[in-house]
């Protein structure tokens, strides 16, 4: 009797072919693993409430007695505290459109042009034209402020010009940066986007209804085009989840978070004191309603910060998804 051994156990490795590592160049963008579930209706869900959010926003600050009361109190009240803050808001408002106009297209450019994304930088560019075409058509047809028992200038000034600008230059540069960066861009862009729209309440030249309804407006023009730039553009659009990187800690999307709930809790207070003052029946000056209205323009910048960094990072693929 004979034994017959065959030698295979020992090439098997080498003699068959390999799966492919998500690592490798060429690899298929399908097997860099999967997009979260549902990432395009929940865009499209971000989407359209940031529209509902816009117009409601336009219908309590401009047209309810309450809103435009609210709005006109924080306006009035900044002269209270225009000195240095004033000059400084000065300053950065006088920079701004060049400011903003060089920091995103030196980015855009760079980014294309070193990683030749093309279809991302048209995406991003048209989002950016169109989100602040939108806000000067929307100050020409949305009708002057209806007299409510409150003196105030009948003009439109809704949505602030100056913020959508910042908002969206700094978008445009979130969507080009690829989902590693993105937490950090979105965090420095948001404080930018955010600072912007104090500036502009500082100075007396927006009211805060008008800094949040630039936000809203961007949101709506830069959320689909961030799911276009995703979609084509997947091989990307890859990463490993937060905390593989520095600039993908998850603090940087805590700080915003955090910011926006820290804003909400100081307008709650700032209400409440203007209630109270009111109910006192003084005469004398109050800033209760101006930092009621710099926390709503915190917020929602904050708010809005947090929410696309959260659904950017959920849309994205993960480079190595986790085993079930």
């Amino acid at each position: 009797m004979s034994f017959r051994q065959d030698h295979t156990s020992m090439h098997a490795a080498s003699e068959y072919p390999q799966p492919p590592s998500p690592h490798a160049p060429g690899t298929p963008a399908s097997n860099a693993g999967r997009q979260g579930r549902g990432a395009g209706v929940l865009f499209l869900l971000a989407t359209l409430v940031s529209m509902a959010a816009l117009a409601a926003t336009y219908y309590f600050f401009v047209r309810t007695t309450t809103g435009q009361f609210i709005d006109e109190s924080a306006l009035v009240e900044a002269v209270e505290i225009h000195g240095a803050a004033g000059k400084a808001a000065t300053k950065l408002l006088d920079w701004l459109p060049a400011l903003s106009l060089l920091l995103a297209t030196v980015v855009v450019l760079f980014v294309t042009v070193m990683r030749r994304r093309w279809a991302a930088a048209g995406i991003a560019v048209t989002a950016c034209v169109g989100a602040n075409v939108a806000t000067q058509i929307l100050k020409d047809i949305v009708p002057v402020r209806p007299y409510r028992g409150i003196e105030t200038l009948e003009l439109n000034s809704l949505p602030s010009g100056h913020t959508t600008l910042a908002a969206s230059a700094a978008a445009a540069v979130f969507l080009m940066a690829t989902p590693r960066w993105r937490p950090l861009a979105g965090f420095l862009g948001g404080s930018f986007a955010v600072a912007t729209g104090l500036s502009t309440l500082i100075n007396q030249w927006h009211r805060p209804a008008d800094v949040v309804a630039a936000f809203l407006v961007v949101a709506v023009f830069m959320l689909p085009a961030g799911w276009l730039i995703i979609r084509t553009g997947p091989r990307w659009n890859v990463w490993d989840g937060y905390g593989e990187h520095w600039a993908s800690s998850r603090l940087w999307l805590a700080l915003p978070l955090l910011a926006g709930l820290a804003a909400a809790a100081v307008a709650a207070f700032s209400l409440l004191g203007a209630a109270a003052w009111q109910g006192q029946n003084n005469s004398g000056s109050s800033t209760h309603y101006f930092w009621a209205g710099t926390s709503l323009i915190v917020m929602a910048g904050y708010f809005a910060t947090a929410a696309g960094v959260w659904l950017f990072g959920y849309a994205a693929r993960r480079r190595n998804p986790p085993r079930r």
